[in-house]
């Protein structure tokens, strides 16, 4: 284990911004210490203790194992479903999906094409009702859009929230429901509106009758995702249940870019050719001159302000812009365009975005899970998706629960 961590390493593990660490250096509250060679800032391994999601640099290096077989047939109607990222990993830990909503024509299709067993529901979530579904389902699921809410007084009440989705997914947990809900989204929504948005969501679960937990942000690099992605996610347990829940324990082991695109511990084979798309001319002979691992930054002083224009002056690292991918480092969070200016993400010895496979891999979509649409389409499925292995991890915590629940308490016992 190492004694010494970099700024930009400290920085990805806890899911904050460089700038935000330069801060908590100069007023005290993590104080870095500086590299005798280079004077670079660094942390000490001692240092980190603070942080709980940082406690897999102190514990002994056995692997964890979050895997739970589930006791049940245990069920799941899942709301804004997508291209099915998050069922797949639910699937994968032993969840039926009984149904799916989703709205978007491409990722429903992508959904019945590779499962057709699924009932894939392409319908907009406000003209449907699943009151058929009460005490029939487990789990409620859905990766409801952020909206902002009106509010009227100082508690918001589930009536405040009609015309946003997260309305919409209130509603269907309160006509099927179930034993546990699970919202996930951006790690944004922490600071939406201030904060008001998700204290918002939280009080509409206790007023439909459940308990919500305190969000938890999920690093996709801890749980098997070779992609410095996160999720929030928010979990309510009907008010009735004295189960305790637990998130998944974070992975020992990291993986990087080389094994999400080389046969290995993730996947057995190189990643398959695909399709995908390409720079524009001005854009791929800048970042031919992109080292792996760098951006902008790197660039010769008059490039620089060519490409950045006038942004080169404002503040900020921008650091994924003209960014060029290393083999040995996870990648960055992929967005649903490959090519946007603000976004790049360029393959490490290629100077080109990554493909469509590509991209399937580094979410850590199986190779036969096809995408239906245009490249474009495709693009914008996997971009949006929750990281099917980090999907897994939580579904192996929602079965432990339920597996709980049903073991304590009879009444929920299915004959």
């Amino acid at each position: 284990m190492k004694e010494y961590y970099s700024l930009s390493e400290v920085a990805d593990m806890l899911g904050k911004s460089k700038e935000t660490l330069r801060r908590w250096d100069n007023s005290g509250k993590l104080a870095a210490v500086r590299e005798p060679m280079s004077n670079y800032r660094v942390y000490k391994r001692e240092q980190l203790k603070i942080f709980d999601e940082l406690g897999f640099l102190f514990n002994t290096p056995k692997a964890t194992n979050n895997e739970v077989t589930a006791d049940h047939e245990y069920t799941v109607l899942e709301l804004f479903a997508g291209a099915g990222g998050l069922a797949i990993g639910l699937e994968n830990a032993g969840l039926k999906c009984v149904a799916l909503n989703e709205i978007d024509h491409w990722a429903a299709e992508t959904l019945r094409q590779n499962r057709p067993q699924w009932n894939v529901i392409e319908d907009d979530i406000r003209n449907l009702s699943f009151k058929h579904l009460k005490g029939k389902v487990d789990v409620v699921t859905g990766g409801f859009p952020c909206q902002a809410f009106s509010y009227a007084g100082k508690k918001l009440g589930f009536k405040d929230a009609r015309g946003t989705l997260f309305y919409e997914f209130a509603r269907v947990v309160n006509e099927v429901k179930p034993l546990l809900c699970v919202g996930e989204n951006v790690r944004g929504l922490l600071n939406h509106d201030r904060g008001r948005t998700l204290q918002g969501m939280k009080s509409i679960l206790d007023e439909i009758g459940y308990k919500p937990l305190d969000e938890k942000i999920l690093k996709a690099i801890f749980y098997k995702v070779p992609q410095k992605r996160e999720r929030l996610i928010l979990i309510g347990i009907r008010k009735d249940i004295e189960i305790t829940f637990n998130f998944p324990k974070p992975h020992n082991k990291i993986y990087n870019l080389k094994d999400a695109l080389k046969a290995g511990e993730l996947f057995t084979t190189d990643v398959p050719k695909s399709n995908g798309s390409a720079y524009p001319k001005h854009k791929k002979e800048i970042l031919a001159k992109v080292p792996p691992g760098g951006y902008w930054r790197d660039l010769p002083l008059k490039l620089q302000k060519k490409y950045m224009q006038k942004s080169f002056y404002l503040g900020g690292g921008k650091t994924g812009m003209a960014r060029r991918m290393s083999w040995d480092e996870p990648s960055l969070t992929l967005t649903c365009s490959p090519a946007q200016k603000q976004t790049e993400r360029c393959h490490p010895d290629e100077t080109r975005p990554f493909t469509v496979r590509e991209y399937a891999r580094i979410q850590t979509f199986p190779d036969n899970w096809a995408f239906a649409g245009s490249v474009s389409q495709q693009y914008k499925q996997i971009g949006n998706a929750v990281p099917v292995n980090l999907a897994t991890e939580l579904g192996y915590s929602i079965v432990d629960f339920l597996n709980n629940v049903y073991k304590h308490d009879v009444l929920k016992k299915r004959p």
